[in-house]
């Protein structure tokens, strides 16, 4: 749920990268966060957790306009993938506003997508929402691999596992790179203020602090 601070004239979007352990999540958004300017970013907070870290930061484009005289800033979050951080992908989830799912090329990471992808539904759910009512795009990370030595999965199996029910846009990244970053973040960020500006501010369901 969008937060609106009074005092900065400020609507704040929460957006959270979701996916299983390695997928590329972190790696996204530490892209963007040695891309922007200073000015257009926030602090970023890390909290360490073993083989993973939850990052968050915000950043306050200028090309996303206004929501009834109010700047927008959006607010980026990523989860931990393993399974144990359960506890702490549900409690990330809480107040989200839109979704980006990060999902694995690699062979070998093909049952963890969908479990993942799985488990952020169960999550929603506790929240009392669904992926067909908010804001998701899906990431396909890893397109450099393809093909490789390394075993990779498709684009149709990805699309099968992932994008049957959801039928929303999908980005290829290789998020080492930056190839299809600041794409996605443009699409989630273009969604997801739709989604506030329409779900939120106009039913009056938006927390003022």
């Amino acid at each position: 749920m969008a937060l609106i601070n009074l005092s900065k004239r400020e609507i704040h979007c929460k957006i959270v990268y979701y996916g299983s352990g390695r997928c590329g999540k972190t790696t996204n958004l530490l892209y963007i966060y040695n891309a922007m300017n200073n000015k257009a970013r926030g602090k970023m907070l890390t909290i360490e957790t073993k083989g993973e870290r939850t990052l968050f930061f915000d950043l306050l484009p200028l090309n996303l306009g206004k929501i009834n005289g109010f700047d927008i800033r959006i607010q980026l979050y990523t989860v931990p993938g393993q399974t144990i951080y359960k506890a702490t992908r549900k409690l990330v989830l809480k107040g989200v506003d839109g979704l980006v799912f990060v999902a694995d090329y690699l062979k070998v990471r093909h049952e963890k997508n969908i479990e993942s992808f799985q488990d952020l539904r169960r999550n929603l759910l506790e929240h009392n929402l669904t992926l067909e009512e908010i804001p998701i795009i899906l990431q396909f990370n890893k397109c450099d691999m393809v093909p490789t030595p390394i075993p990779t999965l498709t684009r149709e199996e990805l699309e099968i596992d992932l994008n049957r029910e959801l039928n929303t846009k999908i980005f290829e990244a290789a998020a080492t790179k930056g190839i299809g970053v600041f794409e996605t973040l443009k699409e989630i960020s273009k969604r997801t203020v739709h989604y506030v500006a329409t779900k939120h501010l106009l039913t009056n369901r938006a927390v003022s602090r």
